[in-house]
């Protein structure tokens, strides 16, 4: 039974890669737990790459509420609110639905902020260019050993929180190192604050935005 929700999810994250492609639109689904700081992140990039003359849609994915929908459009950002209702994550047809109820001509971008969660999400692709996983240094050092599974699924990593890492006891570079280690090597984990506006240009370039 797993096994068959899994493959009709990949099977609808397919259509919806193809979907945007005939849209000429660029997308990345960012996943990562609660108050690892996506909303910030997704504002940031979205505020730059609107300022260079990209049009960006955000689909805010939660499982109730639209609080982080409000704060997109309060930034200026185009924003969708997708809910859930009980699911942990967000799937590809949810996905669908709401890419169903946009005007892709108007967008070359779009972004899309999974439910808060380390676990689920990772077995379930959306159809996106990239996944990308952000964790902050707020959550301790040991994100990587606890969740093998998103790490390993994901194109880019992303540690968000740099400017207080100190604060907090922190040692970023145990972080990578776990990061290097499992990845051997073949992925870069990027580092950023998104309230500081550090290193989230070289996100942008890495995701191929810019």
């Amino acid at each position: 039974m797993e096994f068959d929700v899994l493959k009709a999810n990949n099977r609808i994250a397919h259509e919806n890669y193809h979907l945007l492609k005939e849209h000429n639109i660029k997308s990345v689904d960012f996943m990562g737990s609660i108050g690892a700081g996506k909303t910030a992140l997704i504002i940031e990039m979205g505020k730059k790459l609107v300022a260079a003359g990209k049009r960006v849609c955000v689909i805010a994915g939660d499982v109730t509420g639209d609080d982080d929908f409000q704060r997109f459009r309060a930034a200026g950002l185009d924003a969708v609110n997708c809910n859930t209702g009980k699911e942990c994550h967000l799937d590809a047809n949810l996905v669908k639905k709401t890419l169903a109820g946009m005007d892709l001509d108007k967008y070359d971008i779009v972004i899309v902020e999974n439910v808060g969660n380390l676990v689920c999400p990772a077995d379930f692709p959306l159809g996106t260019d990239y996944r990308a996983v952000v964790v902050s240094t707020t959550e301790g050092d040991d994100m990587v050993r606890k969740h093998h599974a998103v790490f390993q699924h994901s194109d880019i990593a992303i540690l968000n929180k740099m400017d207080i890492a100190d604060a907090v006891g922190v040692d970023p570079n145990v972080i990578t190192s776990d990061y290097n280690k499992l990845t051997g090597g073949l992925k870069n984990m990027y580092t950023c604050s998104a309230r500081k506006d550090l290193g989230v240009d070289e996100i942008i370039r890495a995701l191929g935005f810019n």
